[in-house]
């Protein structure tokens, strides 16, 4: 099997960079986002040999950057910009009062394109959320997609590929390792050094041990209806300290939330909510398990899982509009995803193999005019 490794990972195509070329305008503010260790600078650099003008490069890490833009006055940002087209700042959320001090450079500097990233979406909305309204346009960097690796995989590949990535994930520099070995300790060293440096952040925030825990619980419940009320139980935390521990590890683009979908909320539940995770990867370090897929009794999880990532990349590459939803009935009828766009609801059931299954009864009668697939590991391909 010839796996995505060394100069073949350096020419994987990010789509996100289209979108970069496209957004960077002059006026605004363009906002990348993503996960640590997703790939944001080196798709900044990747732009940067593109451009065949004048760009300026801080790194919002940089200390001496917060002392050059202490001093807020336009006189000053002239001073710094001279005649720069084009202004690119990394990190960004480490900079105090970031959003103000971009809304005066915007302002007033008609002519400058302005690129920022950051991996804490949290930070980034509290630094620039309210003063750049009207100002910015948001990117978000997911993991390596089906649809990015599609030019590099011929169809022979493809599948034996698609089962390592459900243990190991997409993350970037997964695609440079060759061992599984090597893949496994990168896995553990993003989570315990850069994942928790994240999440760890944050104002009064310092029990590692029970993120770890609260993770591990909702690792091995992919697929399943998370209650706070049962998690606050289980590690012995109230149900407000546990959503707001959910809330932070979506900010910092770990897991993220389905709600439940209803027009009949007699029948249909919608109380709990599903916890995915942006990459399998990422979920396996949690639980320490790299077992391959023969060797796992949780291929339907990290199927699931998988899926629910990859459309949720797809449709965001793609600028649907859409709402995304899980769906259930109290006599336990159940599809896992609901996607609702222009005017019509489209349904979704994922099977690792191909299986016959038939459409909720409940679910047909209620919704007729809907859609109704399942996606398999012999027919994802075009779905993602």
């Amino acid at each position: 099997m010839r796996q995505l490794t060394d100069a073949i990972f350096m020419l994987i195509p990010r789509i996100a960079l289209n979108h970069i070329k496209k957004k960077v305008t002059p006026g605004k503010v363009v906002i990348l986002t993503g996960a640590r260790r997703v790939g944001k600078t080196f798709l900044i650099s990747q732009y940067l040999k593109s451009l065949n003008e004048k760009y300026i490069l801080w790194n919002g890490e940089d200390f001496a950057v917060h002392d050059l833009l202490k001093r807020r006055s336009v006189q000053h940002y002239k001073n710094i910009l001279g005649d720069t087209k084009f202004l690119v700042i990394d990190e960004v959320q480490k900079i105090p009062d970031i959003g103000n001090v971009l809304k005066l450079i915007v302002d007033n500097f008609q002519d400058l394109k302005v690129l920022v990233s950051g991996s804490s979406a949290f930070d980034i909305s509290n630094e620039t959320g309210e003063p750049l309204t009207g100002r910015k346009k948001e990117i978000t960097l997911f993991p390596i997609s089906e649809s990015e690796l599609r030019p590099l995989e011929n169809p022979q590949e493809r599948f034996d590929n698609l089962c390592l990535r459900l243990v190991f994930g997409n993350m970037p520099e997964i695609f440079s390792l060759s061992s599984i070995k090597d893949k496994a300790e990168y896995l553990r060293e993003i989570v315990n050094s850069y994942l928790l440096k994240d999440i760890l952040a944050f104002e009064s925030l310092r029990n590692s041990d029970k993120l770890f825990a609260l993770l591990k619980l909702v690792a091995l419940q992919i697929g399943k209806e998370v209650s706070l009320q049962e998690l606050g139980r289980q590690l012995a935390m109230s149900k407000n300290t546990i959503e707001r521990y959910l809330d932070i590890l979506s900010k910092v683009f770990i897991i993220y939330k389905l709600t439940g979908f209803s027009r009949n909320l007699r029948k249909e539940i919608v109380k709990n909510s599903k916890w995915y995770f942006y990459d399998n990867g990422i979920r396996n370090a949690i639980l320490a398990n790299f077992n391959l897929i023969n060797n796992r009794e949780d291929i339907g999880m990290l199927w699931e899982n998988y899926m629910m990532s990859e459309r949720l990349k797809y449709n965001h590459y793609n600028e649907v509009i859409y709402n995304k939803y899980f769906w259930r009935t109290y006599d336990k009828q159940e599809i896992d995803l609901i996607e609702e766009k222009g005017g019509k609801l489209y349904a979704f059931e994922f099977k690792w193999k191909p299986a016959k299954i038939k459409i909720p009864t409940a679910w047909k009668t209620s919704y007729p005019d809907s859609e109704f697939n399942q996606v398999n590991s012999e027919n994802y391909f075009d779905w993602v």
